[in-house]
Order: structure tokens, then sequence, then C-alpha cells
């Protein structure tokens, strides 16, 4: 079991940023993959971003590159996502995820544990 608790959303206007974190807690030691994920009103929950637990590999999301990205510290069992330039629709609820194994999936099927969700909201 992996525990995990986002902070760090708000409201902000377009053109600022902000950073995203996600604690997890629990079987960290068995190295999951960590994925960032949002999901607007009425739309369906989409990946953003994703990291191995070394921090070797990211993948992010053509929506985000160039703008967001993701991090880790293994110290502080905590995965990161620092939003820069943002857009009214990069609105959204931000979930971070985790998940057993050696794939960053893009799908949220793909992943097993799940943050309660962190609102970020972006005025323009």
């Amino acid at each position: 079991q992996v525990q995990l608790v986002e902070s760090g959303g708000g409201l902000v206007q377009a053109g600022a940023s902000l950073r995203l974190s996600c604690a997890a807690s629990g079987r960290t030691s068995s190295s999951p993959i960590m994925g960032w994920f949002r999901q607007a009103p009425g739309k369906e929950r989409e990946f953003v971003a994703g990291i191995t637990w070394s921090g070797s590999r990211t993948y992010h999301a053509d929506s985000v590159k160039g703008r967001f990205t993701i991090s880790r510290d293994n110290v502080q069992n905590t995965v990161y996502l620092q939003m820069n330039s943002l857009k009214s629709e990069d609105t959204a609820v931000y979930y971070c995820a985790a998940r057993f194994g050696n794939l960053i999936y893009t799908t949220s099927r793909g992943y097993d544990y799940w943050g309660q969700g962190t609102q970020v909201s972006v005025s323009s």
C-alpha cells in the first residue's frame, strides 16, 4: 500500500507559477512509479507527467511540455510538479498517483494508488 497526500494548489492568474507536492508513505521502499494527472469539470482524467522512483526517467504530456516539470526528493519521499506559465486551460483538480513496475503509464487505469487531489484554478 502507498498513501499519497497532495498540496500546493490554489488560485493564480495566467502566466503565474505553482508547485504541487505529493508526500508518499507506506511501501515506498518498493520504488513505485509516480505520476501526476488532472481532471477538469466534464472531462476525463488526463496524464500530466510521470517519473521513476530513481528520477532517472521522466515523461511529460505534450500539453505541458516546456512549462511543467516533475521531480522528486527521495529523502522526503515527495514528488513535485513545478508548473510555470500557467494557462486557464490548466484549471483542474490535480491528482498524484503511484504504481509498481518499470514503466511510466499514461493512462489512469495503470495506477493503483491515488491521492485526494488538489484544486488548481487559473484566471485569465
